[in-house]
């Protein structure tokens, strides 16, 4: 079944479009076992996730959940969270999917159930929910998206930070502004793992990178698809981003994860609190957090890595075992947020004038 075009969040915040559902596949098993199904099978889902990922999920739970039927509202997660609050009175939607950042602490905690699946036990330990409403499904992984073709007319060779204060580079790298977007507040987030919470030398990089001039663009994909445009030789992105790209057929671009180490954001879903059609979202929920549901999305997609212990495959990410990963203190980074990035601003205008 092809994907339909999905509603948008912002100007069409009324509008809504339903995805028929397709039937097949086996009955509804999920989450504890149960085989019984909710009588109502219409699902709202609110997401952020790209129109890829949800085009396997669409497919995945119409063959696990024969009759359901999806509706997708589809927008930021600063979008759909506002959006969700401003519902609370008379919720429209059941569940969200992706956007939900673990950094953010207990923000939402009004406006999600207090509810984890019965997986909970099966997220492997860095991973479980930090606040009894994020069932925490996904991670998005700290990575350079690299142009070849440009690196190579350079001379380079762009593996570490480092690297990427060689003038050679100078403008010609890009990433989203930490200040509104999630990718590049990772990006941040990874080179305090690799330097040092709020180190002397944590700063000493984003401020070379800063008088590198290093570009700052208005959105998160910019930091991959202008690399692989020839805009810019370096993306300091997310390796789903990258992944998709490859996926796609790009051959120009290659994922590079920095030889410092890299580390992830935590992504999750949950059921809206008061959700018309919870039991059928904690079904779901149920599902795309068992071993059986990661494995079904994470070889599907191809291009995220999940939290469970379920083996996935994937011929466009490395196995976990094969990445450097450094540790990445979330508590420490959702406590001073906002410290960092009015620092960051600080710096930014400092060397900018």
């Amino acid at each position: 079944m092809s994907f339909k075009k999905l509603i948008a969040a912002g100007t069409a915040l009324a509008a809504s479009l339903a995805f028929a559902a397709c039937g097949g596949g086996g009955g509804d098993t999920a989450g504890g076992g149960s085989s019984d199904q909710p009588e109502n099978m219409d699902l709202v889902l609110y997401s952020s996730m790209t129109e890829n990922d949800l085009e396997v999920l669409q497919g995945l739970l119409e063959e696990k959940f024969p009759g359901i039927s999806i509706e997708i509202v589809n927008g930021s997660a600063g979008e759909l969270t506002t959006r969700i609050q401003s519902e609370s009175g008379k919720p429209q939607g059941d569940m969200m999917w992706g956007g939900l950042d673990t950094a953010d602490g207990d923000k939402h905690s009004a406006i999600f159930e207090h509810w984890l699946s019965d997986h909970e036990g099966d997220v492997q330990d860095q991973y479980k929910s930090p606040n009894g409403f994020y069932n925490v499904d996904h991670l998005s992984s700290v990575a350079f998206a690299v142009n070849n073709n440009l690196e190579k007319e350079l001379g380079l060779s762009i593996t570490s930070y480092e690297d990427l204060l060689d003038p050679k580079l100078k403008g010609k790298i890009v990433m989203a502004d930490p200040t509104s977007s999630s990718s590049a507040w990772n990006n941040l987030s990874n080179i305090m793992a690799v330097y040092g919470n709020d180190s002397d030398e944590a700063w000493k990089m984003i401020r070379g990178l800063l008088e590198n001039d290093i570009v700052i663009a208005g959105s998160s994909s910019a930091a991959f698809a202008s690399v692989e445009d020839g805009e810019y030789v370096v993306g300091l992105t997310y390796e789903d981003g990258i992944a998709s790209l490859l996926k796609s057929g790009a051959e120009n671009i290659r994922l590079q994860y920095p030889d410092n180490g890299t580390s992830a954001s935590a992504f999750s879903t949950a059921v809206i609190k008061g959700a018309p059609n919870a039991p059928l979202a904690k079904k779901v929920i149920n599902y795309i957090m068992s071993p059986e549901g990661q494995q079904a999305f994470g070889e599907a997609v191809g291009t995220v890595r999940m939290t469970t212990k379920a083996e996935v495959k994937s011929e466009f990410l490395p196995v976990t075992s094969e990445v450097k990963w450094v540790e990445r203190d979330v508590a420490w980074l959702t406590e001073h947020r906002d410290e960092i990035v009015e620092k960051w601003t600080d710096v930014f205008t400092e060397v900018n004038g």
